[in-house]
């Protein structure tokens, strides 16, 4: 794992309850940073509270209440880092829901739509605030997670694949628009982490398709990809260590993230670890 330094930074963490979020508040107060952590539900966060503070004490992270589609409950959030601690630095967004699972002709479509509003407009109106915030004060850093259907088709559950996927591509595009303000974004894919999101494909049986349902049912058996990775991850990202990486889209699990600072320059300048379309000559064809 790599040395991650955040050593007096004050950090946002949305979805920071549970799950990879919540790895993440871990993760970040361990490595030294202020934390204001939110959540949807008003009991997760007094849990999360009850935990952090016992682990950690209440100086150092506080929890509040806000949704990611509801531009006013952000302004509470990023005005919150700045009363209780300064000059916000860094931002991870975890905050998702996986939505309605089966065929598109047999979900709701209004859920559908409400999935894209969460985990889509949810990511615009969080780095916009994060971006206004960051910009009055010389920049920042901020990871977003990514996940299932940004790199491959995932049939079954389109709500949460077309969200996922377009966050990829509004990070590599919002990063070039920031880049002036000094904020770096980059998207991180977790890989197949144990959360309640899969209770849910469990729950909708058959309806999330044959082969997903079973590999879910092996996955979740062996215990699945920790949860502590992609917080790893996301902390690196918005440290030091990150450097000069913006606009990237990062497997946890696979790429070899804690050594990119050595390799910077031909990351950064580069079309690596991004979303491309793939023409006859890149699987060696010679027509077109």
């Amino acid at each position: 794992m790599a040395t991650i330094d955040l050593d007096g930074r004050n950090i946002l963490i949305t979805g920071g309850t549970q799950g990879i979020g919540a790895a993440a508040v871990r993760k970040a107060l361990e490595s030294g940073a202020n934390v204001v952590y939110c959540a949807r539900t008003p009991s997760d966060v007094a849990t999360a509270t009850e935990l952090f503070c016992r682990d950690f004490g209440d100086k150092r992270s506080f929890g509040v209440t806000a949704d990611v589609s509801d531009e006013a409950s952000l302004d509470v959030a990023i005005r919150t880092v700045k009363e209780r601690f300064g000059t916000l630095h860094g931002v991870v967004h975890a905050a998702a829901v996986i939505g309605p699972i089966g065929s598109i002709l047999q979900i709701d479509p209004q859920a559908w739509l409400r999935t894209v509003e969460i985990d889509l407009f949810g990511t615009f109106l969080v780095v916009r605030a994060a971006w206004r915030a960051m910009r009055e004060t010389g920049g920042g850093r901020i990871a977003v997670f990514s996940g299932g259907g940004a790199a491959t088709p995932f049939p079954r559950y389109t709500a949460y694949a077309c969200s996922k996927v377009g966050v990829v591509r509004f990070v590599e595009s919002v990063a070039l628009e920031m880049a002036d303000d000094r904020i770096t974004i980059n998207a991180i894919a977790p890989g197949f982490v144990a959360t309640r999101m899969h209770q849910e494909t469990l729950a909708a049986g058959e309806a999330a398709g044959h082969d997903y349902l079973e590999r879910t049912k092996t996955d979740l058996k062996s215990g699945g990809v920790p949860p502590e990775l992609g917080a790893e991850a996301a902390c690196f990202f918005i440290s030091d260590a990150s450097a000069g990486i913006t606009g990237k889209f990062v497997a946890a699990p696979w790429d070899d993230w804690p050594n990119w600072a050595a390799r910077q320059s031909v990351i950064a300048n580069s079309d690596l670890f991004t979303l491309r379309r793939i023409i006859p000559k890149d699987r060696g064809l010679d027509w077109q």
